[in-house]
């Protein structure tokens, strides 16, 4: 058994003793009070993670005022004394599971909504009169939210109103062509002296309430784009005075709140900074912006110098926040030659995030000097348990995060509803009040027959068989896996399959039995004389009924993404822009075809957002793949298809092959046939209504859970 003896040795911070080398860093999951406050949700979001095994827990961005600093709906605040008595509750649950606990200080700058600024203060203070004004609110918001900006109507009103609001503060006023970013729209104000003398006050009252309530801690945010790495970066700070120009200057704001917290709190309490290291400004093709690696480091020896515990080393920002994040692109432990760059130049601690997502990986990162500390955001969404499992000799035992970014899609989705994230394999997340670790054992050895291994059925199988359900899974191929067999082909895509992996093996663990090579049909099912049936028999591409769609050298996405086809040097037309459409188009393109991808929508991937989308989208023109938009696939000839332009023009493309990826119908046949049978019947996941790997797992911890 590997002890990880470095992984779960102590070490200090500051003067804190951490009791092991995981620290759970901040992510924004909106989980408070809509007035910042915590509740008993925010209690149990985090304890689950302390009694986990985490050693450190930090809280997400907590705001400093309400005036100008707010973020995101749901934010925690230390902006007056009213929030003292509930961030003590917190920090004093997570102390309880054996952990220390720091709070993250924050200010948005420019990275804000505008309408937090405008309107936030008032509705925080007459909320407390009368909490419907909230509702209100929110209704309002997620009508901006919720809208198609492509219509010119639209963003002629989203434009109306943007003039109404007031404009965020921020280091300096970036020129309207030069601010190519996804900020361009947002209006600036820059801060004056004055303004930046209470900014810091703000931030040193924020610390004593901090250390009023309890927290071991607390940690500046200086990365990710937020104020204070756009006060250190010379794209955004294009100040003058004492607080731009050098480098010495640009770090003044940062270095001035750490010595103003230990002058307020005393010089042993631990103020870390999580620093942004290096802008990658040259992944939008403007090497020139920022700062890079070198600036980055001499920038974390200046905040050691002003009184720093350590640096939380993180990267990139706002115009390059696919790093921020990382998809599934980017390999575990890629950022480990920057993190060492600030190891090898401090004295303090490093902590560092970077895809680490096994203890092995983590234990040879504190071996190979990298790091002092794991940081785990994604992991601990997961699997709150992600320590308490390596330590205890149960690696293999551990949901691994599958960077889907599931997690980072919720919260752009629900940042002006009120609604907190989501993971796609933990459905507990954000949601432990509501949905309580699974407790005293039900099933009383009852039979139920799950049809199907996939994602949703292996989560059912595992979630009965903890209820001690006699569970019995049927799948008919000849290993576990479902759709995501087809899923984790295209590039990169290969860690999904960690999904069905974890959850195999904890089926498995807990009592379930998988029979492969089993196609279920009513008469086998009945004679296992079942309790009850659970159907997650997926679902399967489809050839819509166009003229000329049965011809052989015509393809739904399966065969591309299981191999067996493999066109090369070929015309290709991929029908359908989706995810699936894309990723298939990736994989066309890298084996030599030529490549048109048509799409009815007036965009690609419409409806469709997040850094998956965005990414592959720019991929896909360097690679030179055609798209077509507002095109409709009327017929397919020859080796030819005809579309139509959205004013009725027709015309004909070549196309040696053709993929068509519109989308999936469920296996519902079986349903209809078990219909009315004596035993409980359940159809989840993709067999009930196709979605995501997060909607089929949601479906099938619910059918689990509510089983009777």
């Amino acid at each position: 058994m590997n002890e990880y003896k470095i992984l779960f040795s102590s070490m200090k911070i500051g003067n804190v003793v951490i009791p092991n080398r995981t620290v759970m860093t901040p992510m924004g999951v909106d989980l408070s009070d809509c007035d910042g406050m915590v509740n008993d949700r925010t209690i149990a979001y985090y304890t689950e993670r302390a009694r986990g095994g985490t050693g450190l827990i930090v809280t997400e961005y907590c705001r400093v005022n309400e005036r100008d600093g707010v973020c995101a709906t749901g934010q925690l605040s230390l902006s007056s004394d009213r929030y003292i008595s509930g961030m003590k509750r917190l920090a004093g649950s997570v102390h309880a599971e054996g952990a220390k606990f720091f709070i993250q200080l924050h200010h948005p700058g420019r990275q804000s909504v505008p309408v937090f600024q405008t309107y936030w203060k008032e509705l925080e203070t007459v909320s407390r009169i009368y909490p419907g004004v909230w509702k209100r609110f929110f209704e309002t918001t997620a009508k901006y939210a919720d809208m198609d900006y492509s219509d010119p109507a639209n963003a002629r009103e989203a434009e109306k109103m943007m003039k109404k609001l007031k404009p965020c503060l921020a280091p300096s006023i970036i020129p309207a062509d030069e601010d190519d970013g996804p900020l361009s729209v947002i209006k600036t104000k820059a801060f004056t002296i004055k303004e930046i003398r209470r900014l810091e006050r703000q931030f040193c009252d924020a610390a004593v309430r901090a250390q009023l309530a309890g927290a071991d801690g607390v940690e500046l945010h200086a990365g990710h784009g937020y104020l204070l790495q756009q006060f250190l970066s010379p794209y955004t700070n294009r100040r003058t005075d004492e607080y731009g120009g050098s480098l010495e200057n640009r770090c003044r704001l940062m270095t001035e709140i750490i010595r103003g917290i230990h002058g307020r709190c005393g010089e042993d309490y631990p103020v870390t900074v999580r620093l942004s290291v290096d802008e990658f400004y040259e992944k939008t093709g403007h090497p020139e912006r920022g700062y890079h690696i070198d600036e980055g480091v001499r920038m974390a020896v200046l905040a050691e110098k002003a009184g720093a515990a350590a640096i939380n080393v993180t990267i990139a920002g706002v115009n390059t926040t696919n790093l921020v994040t990382e998809s599934v692109r980017y390999a575990p432990g890629w950022r480990a030659p920057y993190v060492k760059k600030v190891k090898d130049a401090v004295r303090i601690p490093v902590i560092a995030v970077g895809v680490i997502r096994t203890p092995e990986q983590a234990e040879q990162l504190l071996e190979d000097g990298v790091q002092d500390f794991i940081g785990l955001g994604r992991p601990v969404l997961a699997d709150p348990m992600w320590a308490r499992k390596a330590q205890s000799g149960r690696p293999e035992s551990i949901t691994r995060c599958i960077s889907c970014l599931a997690c980072m899609d919720s919260f752009a989705r629900n940042m002006l509803n009120d609604k907190p994230i989501e993971c796609a394999l933990n459905p507990r997340t954000c949601h432990e009040t509501e949905l309580p670790e699974c407790g005293v054992p039900d099933g009383g050895g009852r039979k139920v027959v799950v049809v199907g291994a996939g994602p949703a059925g292996l989560t059912a199988a595992r979630e009965l068989a903890l209820r001690k359900f006699s569970v019995l899974v049927l799948e008919k191929e000849p290993e576990s896996g479902g759709q995501i067999n087809e899923a984790d082909k295209p590039v990169c895509k290969g860690r999904l399959h960690w999904c069905i992996e974890d959850l195999e093996t904890q089926a498995a663990a807990a009592g379930a039995r998988i029979r492969y090579n089993t196609e279920a049909g009513k008469e086998l099912i009945e004679a296992e004389k079942p309790y009850a049936v659970v159907l997650a028999a997926g679902a399967c591409a489809v050839k819509p009924p166009i003229r000329g769609a049965q011809q052989d050298f015509v393809h739904t996405v399966t065969p591309v993404l299981l191999g067996s086809i493999s066109p090369s040097g070929r015309e290709i037309v991929v029908a359908g822009s989706g995810m699936t459409g894309l990723e298939t188009a990736e994989m066309l393109v890298n084996a030599g075809n030529k490549v048109t991808v048509i799409e009815w929508a007036d965009k690609i991937a419409q409806g469709a957002s997040g850094i998956n989308i965005s990414e592959i989208k720019v991929i896909l023109s360097g690679l030179g793949v055609r798209f077509m938009t507002g095109t409709k696939l009327e017929e397919i000839g020859d080796h030819e298809v005809i579309v139509s332009s959205q004013d009725g023009k027709l015309q004909t493309l070549a196309a040696d092959e053709v993929i068509l990826s519109l989308g999936s119908r469920k296996n519902d046949a079986l349903a209809r046939e078990l219909e009315g049978s004596a035993y409980k019947l359940s159809v989840i996941g993709d067999a009930s209504r196709t979605g995501r790997i997060g909607d089929a797992v949601r479906s099938a911890f619910a059918a689990a859970r509510d089983l009777r």
